[in-house]
């Protein structure tokens, strides 16, 4: 295996590992670095990748400049190599929303964490990231999505996930790939917040998606989360 780095949008990296034992067809498991003054590491990964992808992020920066580690939510893929990313990396700052926060992050961590607000922006200097509470969106009380404001990117975790190897971009069409695998793997049941949640996400116009499973989506992201949540929408009302 090998982790490839390409920059999906201005100073915005996607560190992407296919794994070719996962399924029939593979999977990609992707982290993504923000290179600001105080850059950002997205997704922890699981612990067995982490000496890939960190030597992945050294390609970009030194780990001792990265100030900023997080996560959509507590799960293997997301947030297994917490702490050896914060053993590496001696300067960052893992961080969450309060309720990842008060639930997992205060007890897992070695260090203690940031507790994000809803809409609170981290100015990472040169670039500006938004915390999204997202509760059950994609899984879990605690998860969260973050949307880089000045490139327009929304990090989208599970939301859109693709099965097999993937591009680092494409402007292909996003959302029957991934109803096609939410109706074969249902790991996201829809609620009663999961509509308005993508409604919200879609209110920010991202013309970047950085998906956690496939490739980056450059395009309409509105439309493309609209489209989704019109999916969720009616299964919620089956």
């Amino acid at each position: 295996m090998k982790t490839e780095v390409s920059e999906i949008a201005d100073k915005v990296y996607r560190l992407s590992t296919f794994v070719q034992a996962v399924g029939p067809t593979g999977f990609t498991f992707n982290q993504f670095l923000i290179d600001a003054d105080e850059p950002l590491l997205f997704h922890y990964g699981q612990r067995s990748l982490f000496p890939l992808i960190s030597e992945a992020v050294k390609r970009v920066i030194p780990l001792e400049k990265l100030r900023w580690t997080t996560c959509s939510h507590v799960e293997g893929d997301e947030s297994g190599a917490l702490n050896e990313w914060l053993a590496a990396a001696p300067n960052a700052t893992p961080a969450h929303g309060q309720l990842g926060c008060n639930i997992w992050l205060t007890d897992m961590a070695n260090r203690p964490p940031r507790a994000l607000k809803n809409d609170e922006v981290l100015d990472l200097g040169g670039k500006k990231v938004r915390w999204l509470d997202t509760p059950h969106v994609p899984h879990n009380w605690d998860a969260g999505l973050i949307y880089e404001e000045t490139t327009g990117t929304l990090f989208s975790s599970d939301l859109f996930t693709q099965v097999g190897p993937a591009e680092p971009t494409t402007e292909s069409d996003i959302v029957a790939p991934a109803i096609a695998v939410s109706d074969r793997l249902p790991f996201m049941p829809p609620t009663p917040m999961t509509e308005a949640t993508m409604r919200r996400l879609a209110g920010l116009k991202p013309t970047t998606i950085a998906l956690m499973h496939g490739p980056t989506f450059k395009g309409d992201g509105a439309a493309a989360l609209n489209g989704l949540a019109d999916h969720y929408a009616k299964s919620f009302a089956h």
